[in-house]
């Protein structure tokens, strides 16, 4: 593994998660409560024993550059040649910004250069998952691959929400559609397709000459899967797709949450009664930033009891009173006498006023809700004030003024 350099694309704009994203870029949005999204990404590089790490940030990253100085900088050893640096888009090949995820990659060539690996994986910053890249690279490295691709199986109804890679019968790709509405399937699997993670593994020479090869061409999008995939099948390279299954041959927990109804879908399944996604697994931590908080505090008042219920409480947290069921509460969380907090994702430094009713909503930081507040509960008003998903969840953006 000490042979693979590893670049996180972590620089997309996220308008699909707005106003999540409005001043922070996606792999910075909180997620589970103490973590942020490009977190799972780093850990599943850290736990496979990956140690040198580009992270490329180009939209709205000062956020995102202090999170990763705060929590990552003291992970691995710069004396054994390890690191994990950001590199911000600095337009050192022409005069443009990333065109596209290969245009990312080959903008930042002289970082392939300077560490002279034998292979290079591609990663985004985006997504939530745990995988054992060593795995992969095992694979590659046996079948002599020149590009790998990671996948995931997905019924065929899905399509229209991934990019779908066509395998023959012995994993080899053969082509690739963006978002297609009459998808290639899997051989012999009529209804189920392959999704590509986002996931790349290449030799270092392929990709080098892949890259140069791309930048000339003008009508391209300079994308990993539109483009490079199908120049490489011309050129009759070997590209396989690497199933993400676990140990019993299921498909793998993963969640492109690129939407912010995908992003509600993927926290609340942290709070679901058998979480697919098993945070509390010692053997393969999840790594953050973690500042200093006092415990949780739940206090009963009066006649009102202090009560969590299937939920995830971060540390600061005060429970004044209050219900708290099946959501997630980031640090410094206050929920004051008489308040119901239910299906939510409440972000750090928010405070719930008494006899306030929440529910199925996402309230970004620093955020007072008077007391005697209903979010969740009448979406005609809702759509008023706040900002609705196509699901109907309702999000309070970031210091958002909630009048009485």
């Amino acid at each position: 593994m000490r042979e693979v350099l590893t670049f996180i694309l972590a620089g997309g704009k996220g308008e699909r998660l707005n106003p999540l994203t409005r001043d922070r870029a996606k792999p910075a949005v909180p997620f589970g409560g103490i973590y942020r999204i490009i977190d799972f990404t780093l850990s599943n590089c850290v736990n496979s024993g990956l140690r040198k790490i580009y992270v490329l940030t180009q939209y709205k990253s000062f956020s995102l550059q202090k999170h990763l100085l705060a929590g990552w900088d003291d992970v691995v050893s710069t004396q054994l040649g390890e690191f994990i640096d950001v590199i911000p888009a600095q337009q050192r090949i022409g005069n443009e910004w990333y065109l596209g995820t290969a245009d990312a990659i080959y903008q930042n060539i002289y970082s392939i250069e300077d560490n002279s690996p034998e292979m290079v994986l591609i990663l985004a910053g985006d997504h939530i998952y745990r995988m054992d890249y060593s795995s992969m690279v095992k694979f590659h490295r046996d079948n002599k691959a020149d590009m790998t691709v990671a996948c995931v199986t997905m019924p065929k109804k899905y399509s229209t929400n991934f990019g779908v890679i066509e395998v023959d019968k012995s994993q080899c790709v053969k082509g690739f559609e963006e978002k297609p509405k009459s998808p290639k399937t899997i051989p012999g699997k009529a209804q189920m397709i392959y999704a590509s993670m986002g996931i790349y593994l290449f030799d270092t020479r392929v990709l080098s000459k892949e890259l140069e090869v791309d930048s000339k061409i003008n009508e391209s999008r300079h994308d990993f899967g539109r483009d490079i995939i199908p120049q490489m099948l011309k050129r009759h390279k070997k590209i396989l797709a690497y199933d993400f299954v676990d140990n019993k041959g299921k498909s793998s927990y993963w969640r492109d949450i690129g939407t912010r109804d995908a992003y509600y879908e993927a926290n609340m399944d942290l709070v679901s009664d058998h979480p697919e996604f098993d945070l509390y697994d010692r053997s393969w931590p999840v790594r953050t930033y973690h500042a200093q908080y006092p415990p949780i505090r739940v206090e009963n008042c009066k006649d009102k009891r202090g009560e969590i219920i299937n939920s995830m409480v971060s540390g600061g947290c005060l429970i004044k009173g209050a219900t708290v069921e099946r959501s997630i509460l980031s640090p410094t969380v206050k929920v004051h006498e008489g308040s119901e907090v239910r299906n939510s994702i409440i972000m750090e430094n928010v405070t719930i006023g008494k006899n306030a009713k929440i529910k199925n909503a996402i309230i970004d930081k620093q955020v007072t809700v008077p007391p005697n507040t209903q979010i969740g509960y009448d979406q005609k008003s809702d759509m008023k004030r706040f900002v609705l998903t196509t699901e109907g969840i309702v999000i309070v953006p970031k210091k958002f003024a909630i009048e009485d």
